[in-house]
């Protein structure tokens, strides 16, 4: 291999790496374009501060629901240590109960793993961003570092169903998150 090829090859590398590490090191922000806050809340649990939670979108519709075709973002930051295993177990907990279609032991072993991937120990003041994308799936932030993307529609709905779904375990913190609870 010639000096030249060989320069040029590691030049490529090098361009790629940029690039992924360009999107790696983006801000959630730029999937939500035009983001504003339009609620927060916090969870509590028998009295405790479990995370606070702020929710962003670009659009509402005029009657003043969610737009399933517009980009959100559900930011947590946590008060408190929970482990990853923690966290997972509570979302496939809520998932099933949710969500009918989550009787599939294969699917929901795929969404554990990507969940696996997507989180992360938290500890009290740690921040995970979720963002759903429209057509694509869901994108996790571990503070502002892109931690994973789930390539898949159907469990990015089934996930932020655990905030956003009427039948919620916290419907007080739903109706804050999507703005239409005192505050």
């Amino acid at each position: 291999m010639s000096r030249q090829t060989s320069r040029l090859i590691r030049q490529a590398i090098c361009f790629v790496l940029m690039l992924q590490s360009a999107e790696l090191l983006a801000d959630w922000r730029e999937a939500v374009p035009n983001a504003r806050r339009l609620g927060y809340g916090e969870m509590r649990v028998f009295g405790f501060a479990v995370y606070n939670a702020q929710f962003w979108s670009s659009r509402i519709t005029a009657d003043g629901t969610l737009d399933a075709d517009a980009p959100f973002a559900l930011e947590l930051t946590y008060s408190r240590a929970i482990s990853r295993d923690d966290l997972v177990k509570a979302s496939i907990k809520e998932i099933r109960r949710l969500s009918p279609n989550t009787q599939n032991s294969e699917l929901m072993a795929r969404w554990e793993s990507e969940m696996f991937q997507a989180f992360v120990d938290v500890r009290a003041g740690d921040q995970i961003t979720g963002v759903y994308v429209p057509g694509e799936g869901a994108r996790f932030y571990v503070g502002k570092r892109l931690q994973h993307v789930v390539r898949d529609v159907a469990f990015a709905k089934a996930f932020f169903a655990i905030w956003l779904d009427p039948r919620t375990r916290n419907p007080e913190l739903r109706a804050r998150l999507l703005g239409v609870g005192e505050r």
